[in-house]
């Protein structure tokens, strides 16, 4: 069940660190909106949520805690679509407790009716007296109206507590909203030297047994992960978490032609399923194949990043891993499909001046055409570096 029982002592005020690991977080403690207890537990709500990472699509990530005399008396995180929201199991722990109290929350709550009845009216009816919230809902069905509605109910609202931070955890959801389309993140591991494989394309393995698993928990959190088919013919990759209780993202292999191998890593779906995007009328016969190993085949009038995007976020899908090759990275960037870059970088040196490159042609003749990244972080993951950052709006 999505809520957790409070401590022997009920607090968690002083004793509670906030996250800051996580690859959907960020310091931005720079904005100080709020005391230290809301801050410290609008983290906590932080903290619930990243719970169900990988799990909510199309929701969005949300915690919540209530307080009571600076004892938490309830909380607990949404789980998935159609279940009910975090305030509601937060409320449901607390009880009686929750009349007179404050709920956090790190997103405005609902105001509509969907699959689940508004949050705002089960506030008002719990007889919450304050409610913290990190960020307004961007989704227009929202968007303000949870906010007014409580207010005009006479509950106190403080608004942007962590708001950074709240929109980090959600920027999928944020992007899904505003574009219409799942947030793109290109994931790649390259040398020193720029190179993702040597000249005979061996790859395994560029970086370190930590940068791996960090790899790995990014694509727990994401809904599905992309290749091309060339990565499946020379690397023959499992694209899983590796991790024996976390959740896997959906394995998508696009390819035009279908020329791929008869047996693959990825035509094992007993435990983790496929998709294969393909062309109309693409190799009939390996498509047969492919269904009767139990991969899902699907043809789309032109294949392409961007058809293959939309055709995600009609399924649904708020994060999308792009795992590819440079030529597929380099035609993912250029029709907008990729929002986010994690670039790892080993401290090794292969040279060759055909090595392969992590993105491939993208037309640009000049250093001024460069696409410089924003936001950009950096950080050390074993021996190897993170480079993190966001491609500029027009990409977007």
């Amino acid at each position: 069940m999505p809520v957790e029982q409070q401590d022997s002592d009920g607090t968690w005020m002083q004793s509670f660190v906030p996250e800051r690991n996580s690859p959907l977080s960020v310091d931005s403690y720079s904005k100080a909106v709020g005391t230290d207890d809301d801050r410290v537990m609008m983290q906590r709500c932080l903290s619930l949520a990243r719970r169900a990472l990988g799990r909510t699509a199309p929701n969005p990530l949300v915690g919540s805690v209530i307080v009571q005399d600076r004892q938490i008396v309830g909380q607990g995180f949404h789980p998935g679509a159609g279940q009910p929201h975090a305030e509601v199991f937060a409320l449901k722990v607390a009880g009686d407790r929750a009349r007179g109290a404050t709920l956090y929350v790190n997103l405005e709550p609902c105001n509509h009716y969907g699959r689940t009845p508004p949050c705002s009216e089960a506030l008002i009816a719990a007889g919450v007296k304050k409610v913290v919230v990190g960020m307004v809902d961007p989704d227009p069905r929202v968007s303000g109206s949870g906010i007014a509605r409580l207010r005009a109910a006479g509950i106190e609202v403080l608004m942007g507590v962590e708001e950074n931070d709240c929109r980090q955890l959600n920027e999928a959801f944020i992007h899904r909203i505003l574009y219409h389309q799942p947030f793109g993140i290109l994931k790649y591991a390259m040398t020193l030297d720029g190179k993702i494989a040597t000249s005979s394309g061996h790859s395994a393995w560029i970086t370190g047994a930590k940068a791996r698993t960090e790899v790995h928990q990014t694509r727990s959190a994401c809904d599905a992960v992309i290749v091309g088919g060339n990565t499946v013919r020379q690397d023959n990759p499992h694209l899983t978490s590796h991790q024996a209780e976390a959740r896997n993202p959906l394995r998508v292999v696009m390819s035009r032609t279908l020329n791929l191998p008869d047996e693959a890593y990825l035509w094992q779906t007993n435990e983790v399923p496929t998709l294969v995007l393909t062309e109309v009328k693409a190799n009939p016969d390996f498509q047969q194949l492919l269904r009767n190993k139990g991969v899902e085949v699907v043809e789309l009038l032109s294949l392409t990043p961007a058809k293959a995007m939309a055709y995600l976020y009609n399924r649904g899908f708020l994060s999308v891993l792009w795992e590819c090759g440079g030529t597929l990275a380099s035609q993912a960037i250029a029709e907008g499909a990729v929002q986010k870059i994690l670039a790892f970088i080993a401290p090794k040196i292969i040279g060759g001046s055909t090595a392969p490159t992590p993105v491939g042609d993208l037309g640009f003749t000049a250093m001024t055409e460069a696409l410089a990244l924003e936001r950009v972080r950096w950080r050390t993951v074993g021996a190897d570096c993170l480079v993190e950052g966001y491609l500029p709006l027009r990409f977007k």
